[in-house]
């Protein structure tokens, strides 16, 4: 097993510590159970004595935990040892995992100890877990900082009190790759009985130097990273662990260790947290981003299109992801605009492809991303610039606590004025019910709805995104005014705009 690395997952709990990321007891069982089905090794589930809600939280998760080692935190106290020790009873297999601070600076300023005692205290809340549970990490808080010969004493105290796992974090994200390199390598040296546990690595990312750490100390001789989903954590997060787990993948030839993750989920477990938090990652996160696999350039496209190894360097299958998305905006070249045409099923002739590739390099200076739906837009008109079947032209609604909500919509279809009235539960209901009557689309579903201000104030401009979906294909609409109620039927007017061109186009 020299080649293993065990993943312990700290989502739950130094991720949750992130401003804003907590979650109530319900979404930490389901994240719990994506982490235990994708083969996470250790699942830290919380800091039992922190609340009680935490102790339920990390007693419910070690109750529906089938597979994965449930650890709870604590620190050097006896009686934070004591909550772990209840709050992980129901689970098949626990850790409890204590910590204390172990540099100069923690040490004089946070625990106003001497040296001295804070060995005591290690050896004495170490002890204390293992006759309690056979699997104990001990943490030396802030050991990036930590002198080397207090550190190797510190360490070494804590593996003879029955520590099985020793963790050097970079609680701060101070270190960089190469000094962390040494640091592990160096306690492997000169700790003599470094070989009676498993040392693991706990990096923060607030130089962006997380993974590379991770990475350099398992090279040094560490064998279990602590990381989280998306890489949420304190400050600027924690190693990411997609991006951990998928580097040993995609690098096994300098880096010859393997995990247990199924990294086939890791997609869904990057969303599923996304769901939860409400947080999104930004597009160009590495492994789970919007554009990990994502081609806009008309060079990388092309290549992309004679072989996906030219830009890519794994599949989009192996982190769970349907395929890879030829990105079509202004850097997009012919090819790519062909060949998204044929995924869409609509076959041109040279003459109809080099005017509609004409209006779609129009199209796309002045748009950042080209969607399916405007390329049935410019392949449905014949010349110039897509035309537009529905256009606004006013709106009356009926809001309020007391209902009905109604609304009295009137739109210019095929350049003929149209008003129809109706009640909805709510005034954007209404207008969405009328434009039923007006525009017949009964295969048509609203599949998404967003609100956003796009200015401050209480006049602020509203931005309303919506998709419709028919028949498995999704209709975007986006609609911009100080009423978000016009605003609304604005974007559904686009989106409807769109999907009667994609009729046009496959009648």
């Amino acid at each position: 097993m020299a080649d293993k690395v065990w993943i312990f997952d700290t989502t739950l709990r130094d991720g949750e510590q992130s401003p804003g990321y907590s979650m109530n007891l319900d979404e930490k069982l389901q994240m719990a159970a994506m982490l235990d089905d994708m083969g996470v090794d250790i699942i830290e589930a919380g800091f039992p004595a922190a609340s009680k809600g935490d102790f339920e939280s990390v007693f419910k998760v070690s109750q529906q935990t089938k597979k994965a080692t449930v650890a709870g935190l604590c620190r050097a106290v006896r009686k934070d040892i004591e909550a772990v020790i209840e709050a992980t009873k129901p689970a098949k297999k626990r850790r409890i995992h204590t910590f204390i601070s172990t540099s100069p600076l923690h040490m004089k300023h946070k625990l106003q100890m001497e040296p001295s005692r804070v060995l005591e205290m290690i050896e004495d809340s170490v002890s204390y877990a293992r006759k309690h549970c056979d699997d104990v990490e001990w943490s030396a808080e802030d050991a990036t900082r930590t002198e080397h010969d207090f550190l190797c004493r510190a360490v070494e105290t804590a593996i003879h009190a029955g520590a099985t796992v020793v963790n050097i974090p970079d609680t701060v994200g101070y270190t960089i790759p190469d000094e962390y390199f040494e640091l592990i390598k160096m306690l492997t040296l000169r700790v003599p009985n470094i070989d009676k546990a498993i040392i693991s690595t706990h990096c923060h990312n607030d130089l962006g130097l997380a993974v590379a750490n991770s990475l350099a100390g398992v090279e040094a001789g560490a064998r279990q990273v602590e990381c989280t989903v998306n890489g949420i954590g304190e400050r600027a997060g924690n190693a990411a662990m997609e991006e951990v787990v998928m580097t040993f993948r995609t690098r096994h030839d300098k880096l010859p260790f393997v995990t247990g993750i199924d990294s086939k989920k890791i997609t869904a477990a990057s969303r599923l947290l996304s769901k939860i938090t409400g947080f999104s990652v930004q597009p160009n996160k590495a492994i789970v981003g919007a554009n990990a696999f994502a081609h806009e350039s008309g060079i990388h496209q092309d290549g992309m299109l004679k072989h996906a190894g030219t830009y890519e360097i794994m599949t989009p299958e192996s982190v769970g992801r349907d395929k890879t998305d030829l990105v079509l905006g202004k850097h997009s070249g012919r090819n790519a605009f062909r060949s998204k045409l044929l995924l869409l099923k609509i076959d041109l002739n040279e003459e109809e492809l080099n005017a509609a590739f004409a209006r779609f390099k129009d199209l796309a200076d002045r748009k950042k991303k080209i969607s399916d739906d405007d390329l049935l837009l410019i392949v449905s008109s014949k010349g110039g610039m897509p035309s537009e079947r529905i256009s606004f032209v006013s709106l009356a609604v009926r809001s309020g606590s007391v209902g009905p909500q109604e609304a009295e919509l009137e739109i210019a279809l095929d350049g003929q004025k149209k008003k129809a009235k109706a009640a909805g539960k709510g005034p954007v209901d209404a207008c969405f019910k009328a434009m039923k009557v007006l525009v017949p689309h009964e295969d048509a579903t609203l599949f998404n709805y967003e609100l956003k201000a796009l200015t401050q104030g209480s006049d602020a401009k509203g931005e309303v995104n919506i998709q419709l979906s028919e028949k498995g294909q999704i209709y975007h609409g986006d609609g911009v005014d100080t009423d978000v109620i016009v605003a609304s039927c604005r974007a559904y007017i686009d989106a409807l705009n769109r999907l009667l061109a994609a009729h046009s186009v496959r009648a």
